[in-house]
């Protein structure tokens, strides 16, 4: 179907435009009239430009970011709340939202809605901008009647997420600009300095230390081979994105995430308040626990705490307790464990579950405060080997050379 440009005038003149497939411009016309929009002109989109865009989107570029949905749903909180019409309120979000994929996505619900579909199921046919557990709170919240309250946790639930995200990216800034200057420092020894230095370092013969003929030789390795070096990292990467596809392989890379020393724990820790989070909100929706677990699992973004999720469902479907079938997992700690049992056992599991996601951010946080700290010592180390590297390879040759010629004067 192809696609046009259009510019137009909503019913409080304000200025609209975007891009829209349809049969024909009168049929656009048409449809744009039917919301509310007065079209100016249509012309049709480019298609190069729309293969270009086409392609960026499958790249995963432009989506909708955090902060994106972060303010649909408090939006969707108003609308819903103050009884706005779903038809106008999510037309009016569509026609102000900068976010291009978002703003599609928008206009095609309110096709959906006025095609007679419901609110969750129109979501559900955008899954690179609503995920499956946004779909299933809202769902939950559509078929209860209680549609403002699940926006609400969801934006509550995504500030949270983007609160969290904020505070690691901010804990990891100095450490990995530290890692990506050694890295830039090393590249540039290599690559410029050393061979600058390579004809005086030839004159001592044989007499040169073993670190820097180790350096010469890789230095004149990647000035000869670069591009081989090049090709072979650009393999890497392709076969690294093929082995993620693979069910088993991104398993086995999300398991190694979370073992690596001092970011592995924080990341963990997040991964369960997330998981514990999500599971209260799907409780406080009144899903029942299995399809809960479900419904976290595939919103939990790491395959092993994926893995972890299902175990808990299949200990449940069996008659296990909640916190019995946790107990058999390396996931919760032992306070967690005693708060899950407390919550079976009072009828208050949403409740406690929400007390446990709030011990584990508060773990995350304390971590996150210190991390600084607790990077401190592996930062030092690969300073210290740096400049190991360098007084061995380049100053210790150039040490001998001058005591040789004071020697000798």
């Amino acid at each position: 179907m192809p696609a046009f440009r259009y510019n137009g005038r909503s019913s409080r003149g304000d200025a609209v435009s975007g891009v829209l497939e349809a049969e024909s411009p009168e049929t656009l016309a048409n449809h744009l009239f039917e919301r509310g929009i007065t079209p100016i002109d249509i012309q049709a989109a480019g298609v190069s430009k729309d293969i270009l865009q086409d392609f960026w989107r499958r790249l995963g570029g432009g989506r909708p970011s955090l902060n994106d949905l972060i303010l649909f749903s408090r939006q969707m909180f108003s609308i819903t709340k103050a009884g706005i019409p779903l038809l106008r309120g999510i037309g009016s979000l569509a026609n102000s939202t900068p976010n291009l994929i978002l703003r599609d996505a928008l206009h095609r619900v309110v096709e959906n809605l006025q095609a007679g579909r419901d609110l969750a199921t129109s979501f559900a046919r955008h899954p690179d901008v609503f995920s499956k557990f946004y779909v299933s709170v809202i769902r939950v919240g559509e078929s209860t009647g209680t549609l403002p309250v699940a926006f609400e946790r969801m934006f509550q639930y995504l500030g949270m997420e983007k609160r969290i995200r904020d505070k690691l990216s901010a804990a990891m800034r100095y450490p990995i600009t530290v890692v990506i200057a050694i890295a830039v420092a090393l590249v540039v020894i290599t690559m410029f300095v050393l061979p600058k230095f390579a004809p005086i370092f030839e004159s001592l013969g044989d007499n040169l230390p073993w670190a820097t003929r180790v350096l010469l030789g890789v230095s004149g390795f990647f000035a000869s081979y670069w591009y081989v070096i090049a090709a072979a990292v650009l393999m890497f990467f392709v076969g690294f994105r093929l082995y993620l596809r693979n069910d088993d392989g991104r398993y086995h890379f999300d398991k190694f995430k979370l073992r690596i020393p001092v970011v592995g724990a924080i990341a963990m820790k997040g991964g369960m308040a997330r998981i514990c989070r999500s599971f209260a909100l799907t409780l406080d929706s009144g899903v029942p626990v299995v399809q809960g677990l479900n419904m976290i699992a595939r919103a939990s973004g790491n395959e092993y705490l994926r893995e972890g999720v299902l175990a808990l469902r299949n200990g449940v479907e069996r008659g296990e307790s909640l916190s019995r079938s946790a107990q058999t997992l390396d996931l919760f700690t032992p306070l967690s464990l005693q708060m899950l049992q407390i919550g079976e056992e009072t009828g208050e599991l949403g409740e406690l579950l929400t007390e446990v996601a709030d011990f584990y951010e508060r773990e995350v946080d304390y971590d996150l405060e210190h991390i600084s700290q607790a990077l401190e010592p592996f930062l030092i180390l690969a300073v210290g080997g740096m400049v190991l590297i360098l007084a061995l390879g380049v100053f210790l040759p150039l040490w001998d050379m001058a005591a040789s010629g004071g020697g000798l004067s």
